[in-house]
């Protein structure tokens, strides 16, 4: 099954599936030298971590992440890092009613077409359980970037179903993502605290009648230096749609202006730039990219996510051998994924920063 590796520079291997020992992840390239403890990793999985919120999965994994390699007295040695995330609270008898059926949206079908078997507890690599690695990889990137310059990677919901969210991106704070004004957790993840209380009776909502929702998710990458991305097919978007495509539920991504900016004309869109010290632009509709290389003005990113597929409630579909079933999703599962899917997100962008940053180190000989 090829596929299972992303980045060049810094680049990560995983492995795991829902309901199997584990999952893994394996990175290469990371510096030595870099300050890594397995609380460091433990901090981000523990916000992607299901049963913890009212609005999540009640599964009730540890998430204790096993650092095997790569770190020595409390720093990264340069040789390859090895993290283990054990899963504890598989129920794969919840599945045993699905082996011969295809579940609406998911990728039984698919997996099967492609493989001729697949692995139908909880979607086996399919299943959103397989991100855990690509956070335990964010973590170590997040503090990489932060290490290297100032970099900062932030994400919020800005959506859910209709509901929408006004959140300025460049103000928006890690903790207003995180907690209420009373220091309560924020279990939506939007920063809007109006629209907060309406997504989260949604979800609540939506969870009630045996029903799910989408939504959308912004993120913000602060403190990028100009010059990051390779002009021609490695532009720093395309490996940031890349990298946002490739979680699970995800149906659509832009930045910067987005497809608002088709409305606009040329003269409407351009951003002026503004003489100073460092060079800026006025607005950023560009999203802190242009020709594919970062601007040094924050990049912009959004990810449009669907309705979780599993439901608990008869759906028509077919068996494996064609016939028409009647399914019902049983298991634990999200009403609505984006709370959790914040997390994800900042790690996969946090991971291609850290690998174009390594790549354009060694493109400047004055880098050292």
């Amino acid at each position: 099954m090829p596929g299972n590796s992303f980045g060049e520079a810094f680049r990560i291997t995983t492995a795991g599936e829902s309901h199997g020992p584990g999952n893994l992840v394996i990175i290469d390239g990371c510096p030595p030298g870099l300050h890594l403890s397995p609380g460091d990793v433990a901090a981000e999985l523990a916000r992607r971590r299901p049963g913890r919120s009212p609005l999540a999965s009640t599964r009730a994994e540890e998430d204790a992440p096993e650092i095997l390699s790569g770190v020595f007295e409390g720093r990264t040695t340069g040789t390859s890092l090895a993290i283990l995330v054990r899963n504890t609270d598989a129920r794969s008898e919840d599945y045993d009613a699905l082996k011969a059926s295809y579940r609406p949206g998911h990728a039984d079908f698919t997996y099967d077409a492609k493989y001729g078997i697949r692995d139908p507890r909880g979607g086996g690599r399919a299943s959103a359980r397989e991100t855990v690695a690509r956070v335990a990889a964010g973590a170590v990137a997040k503090k990489l970037i932060l290490a290297a310059f100032g970099g900062e990677v932030l994400g919020w919901v800005t959506q859910i179903g209709t509901l929408q969210a006004s959140v300025d991106p460049q103000s928006v704070s890690a903790r207003a993502i995180e907690e209420l004004p009373d220091g309560s957790p924020n279990h939506v993840r939007c920063p809007d605290l109006e629209a907060s209380r309406a997504m989260a009776q949604a979800i609540e909502d939506a969870r009630r009648e045996g029903d799910s929702l989408g939504g959308v998710a912004a993120f913000v990458a602060r403190n990028v230096p100009a010059g990051l991305g390779e002009p021609v097919f490695d532009k720093l978007k395309a490996d940031l749609a890349k990298a946002l495509f490739s979680i699970p539920a995800v149906i659509g991504v832009e930045y910067g202006s987005g497809f608002e900016g088709a409305k606009l004309r040329g003269s409407q869109h351009n951003d002026a730039f503004v003489a100073g010290p460092t060079v800026t632009t006025a607005t950023n509709r560009h999203g802190g990219m242009l020709g594919g290389i970062s601007s040094g003005m924050p990049i912009l990113l959004r990810a449009a996510v669907k309705p979780v597929s599993s439901l608990p409630r008869p759906q028509s579909s077919v068996s494996a051998t064609g016939e028409p079933v009647t399914v019902i999703t049983t298991g634990r599962h999200d009403p609505c994924v984006l709370p959790r899917f914040v997390p994800i997100g900042e790690a996969m962008v946090a991971l291609v920063l850290a690998d174009h940053w390594l790549r354009w180190c060694g493109q400047r000989s004055a880098f050292g």
